[in-house]
């Protein structure tokens, strides 16, 4: 599904009160996503359900993100993030994520928990073009070496502001 899509330059915003809730497997394929989730991708549950949460990836986001992303949730810790996702019919939604992982009864991850927001423009106009630096980077290395790229682009301006990578995300959030 996700590959017919062509994104547009349509921008969905999230009401400042609303939450996008999702559960995925260890390996990412959705089972469970609120009706919010629903209504702002333009999917029915039928549709996303079993369905990798990268259906939504859309080709803005760098690879190098993702990867940190899931290399933090992995390791037990949850994880902030912003991310730009494309709706069903080539559309777009910015969200401030927060992704938890979700136990078993023997403390195993059997899952992840996303929560995510409306986050603020001021975040935005900031993260952006660094996406776009990163994404730029990752195109230029091919696909081999791209999220290395991307990490070394991400690195490099978190050093510059001498700052770790939460704080940093957490601060433009507010």
């Amino acid at each position: 599904m996700k590959n017919r899509i062509t994104p547009t330059t349509v921008e969905h915003s999230l009401d400042r009160d609303s939450f996008i809730v999702s559960k995925t497997d260890t390996r990412g394929r959705i089972t469970y996503a609120n009706r919010t989730f629903m209504h702002i991708a333009g999917y029915s549950e039928r549709e996303l359900l079993g369905q990798q949460h990268n259906i939504l990836r859309h080709p803005d986001m760098p690879r190098a993100v993702f990867q940190l992303l899931w290399n933090t949730i992995k390791q037990g810790r949850e994880c902030f993030a912003f991310v730009k996702n494309l709706c069903k019919d080539g559309s777009f939604y910015w969200v401030f994520a927060n992704i938890n992982p979700d136990y078993d009864d023997q403390h195993e991850i059997c899952g992840y928990l996303s929560v995510r927001r409306m986050p603020r423009r001021e975040a935005l106009d900031a993260i952006e073009p660094i996406y776009r630096e990163i994404l730029t980077a990752e195109q230029a290395a091919g696909t081999r070496d791209a999220v290395a790229a991307g990490t070394r682009i991400l690195q490099s301006r978190l050093q510059e502001g001498n700052i770790e990578y939460e704080p940093f995300i957490l601060g433009l959030q507010g």
